[in-house]
């Protein structure tokens, strides 16, 4: 027997979780609609924000969507409810992503044993109510970082949470390190070159003194110009100039890490969504910040070379900026009434 539907601010709430995930030029790509009777919530892409400059496979429009799946996952167990996901369920309509049944909390006995065993519980919903807290205290941080190195049981973490979700994430190191920021500086280059690639970034873009809309990156959340350091700080203002905007020195020692999966369609974009989403929620959650470094990932024919030169295995679909600093600020969302539509 069905467990009765759950009422819209329910509903209104989880989506609320889900749309505070990250996304390229935060165009936030998705649409929910919950249909009552199956307690199922359906994710879909909005392809009439796709970036076709910058996104032209539309791998980085999965993986914000994916990003919005895994806060939705999380905060239905917040909840008390056992997400069941099911991901591209309609061959026939490829812009319907993933559907999620929100299945009943377990009955009241199970509840009272979870209670007593703080270890069973978690190990029941794959750690992943734990997250919950920092979906709204994760931000991109495009601020420098400290160059103080991550534990090496803070790497394993973040690994470890990649895994789960069907993904590897691996720190980059030596001439590999150094290639990859070589690689990401030519593609920044490559783009700011390119007139349709600049006028995507400039609709995507804008200034919170005259402007206020609920999409894109505002002028606030550039952070500083990069002046010095090794960081991939990518510039958000384009070939344009930001009034007032500081100078700073970025770190000499990035960490970064890249986010791969053993194949590379849409099921598996959508996984290193989640994936990406799940590290960052760990790091925040650890007091690691973090941003994305997509400008080598923007270019379809410069992924390839971001692979490692050793096991020449996987494809990558993320490059991940990690260090202690500050966290960024609060971007704007669109509203839950445009992004959320209930019925049959």
């Amino acid at each position: 027997m069905l467990s009765p539907a759950l009422d819209e601010t329910t509903v209104s709430g989880l989506v609320a979780d889900a749309t505070a995930a990250p996304s390229m030029h935060n165009t936030q790509p998705w649409r929910f609609h919950y249909t009552p009777d199956s307690r199922t919530l359906a994710l879909s892409a909005d392809l009439d924000r796709a970036l076709p400059y910058s996104d032209p496979t539309l791998t980085g429009l999965h993986m914000g969507c994916g990003a919005a799946l895994l806060n939705l996952r999380v905060a239905a167990v917040h909840q008390g409810l056992r997400p069941v996901t099911t991901l591209l369920p309609d061959p026939r309509d490829p812009s319907l992503l993933a559907t999620v049944r929100l299945e009943s909390a377990a009955t009241a006995a199970e509840a009272q044993a979870d209670a007593q065993d703080e270890a069973q519980a978690e190990a029941r919903d794959d750690g992943l109510g734990s997250l919950h807290p920092a979906i709204h205290d994760r931000h991109t941080s495009r601020e420098p970082f400290t160059d103080q190195e991550l534990p090496e049981e803070v790497r394993c973490a973040l690994a470890g949470a990649a895994r789960r979700e069907g993904a590897e994430l691996a720190f980059l190191i030596g001439p590999h390190l150094q290639f990859v920021l070589d690689l990401i500086q030519d593609a920044e280059g490559y783009s700011r070159m390119a007139p349709g690639r600049e006028a995507e970034l400039r609709q995507w873009t804008w200034d919170a003194k005259s402007d206020s809309p609920a999409d894109g990156v505002p002028d606030y959340a550039f952070g500083p110009r990069k002046r010095a350091g090794r960081a991939p700080a990518r510039d958000f203002a384009g070939a344009g100039a930001v009034s007032g905007r500081p100078v700073a020195d970025f770190e000499d020692r990035p960490h970064l890490a890249l986010l791969s999966t053993p194949e590379d369609g849409p099921a598996d974009w959508l996984r290193a969504g989640q994936a990406m989403e799940r590290v960052l929620l760990l790091a925040t959650r650890h007091g690691v910040s973090g941003a994305p470094a997509t400008q080598a990932l923007e270019h379809p024919e410069l992924r390839w070379l971001l692979r490692d030169p050793v096991s020449g295995t996987g494809h990558v679909q993320m490059v991940l900026r990690l260090g202690y600093g500050p966290r960024g600020p609060r971007t704007p969302r669109r509203p839950i009434r445009d992004v959320l539509t209930i019925g049959d």
